[in-house]
C-alpha cells in the first residue's frame, strides 16, 4: 500500500517561508492525485492544496493563494508545499494525502494519509 511521510515542519516567525515535503512509498507515485489538508487545534481539518495526477489543475484554499505553491517531482517521489508569507493563523498539522480518484480530493476524503508535520507560526 501506499505509505506517505511528511517532514518540514517547524516554527517560524510571521513573514517567513517553510516548504514541506511528503515522501511516497508503495509505487504508483505517478497515477495519484495528491493533496495537502490542515488542521488547527480545536478546529476541523481543512483542504489546503491540492495536484493532479499529471501535475496540473493545481488546487488553493482561498487563503493561501498566491503565498503556497504545491508541486510534485515523480522521479523522487515527493509532494511539496512551499508556504510563503506565513501568517499565525497558518499554524496547524500539515497532512500529506493521496487518491487515484480527484473526486477524493474534492469531497476531502482520499484514501492515503501521513502522520502530518506540525506548522507553528509564531512571534
Amino acid at each position: 500500500q501506499l505509505q506517505l511521510v511528511e517532514t518540514g515542519g517547524g516554527s517560524v516567525q510571521p513573514g517567513n517561508s517553510l516548504k514541506l515535503s511528503c515522501v511516497a512509498t508503495g509505487g504508483g507515485f505517478t497515477d495519484y492525485n495528491l493533496a495537502w489538508f490542515r488542521q488547527a487545534p480545536g478546529e476541523e481539518r481543512e483542504f489546503v492544496a491540492a495536484i493532479d495526477w499529471a501535475g496540473t489543475t493545481p488546487k488553493y484554499l482561498h487563503s493561501v493563494t498566491g503565498r503556497f505553491f504545491i508541486s510534485r517531482d515523480n522521479a523522487k517521489n515527493t509532494l511539496y508545499l512551499l508556504m510563503n508569507n506565513l501568517e499565525r493563523e497558518d499554524t496547524a498539522v500539515y497532512y500529506c494525502a493521496a487518491t487515484l480518484n480527484w473526486g477524493r480530493v474534492l469531497g476531502g476524503k482520499p484514501e492515503y494519509w501521513g502522520r502530518g508535520t506540525q506548522v507553528t507560526v509564531s512571534s
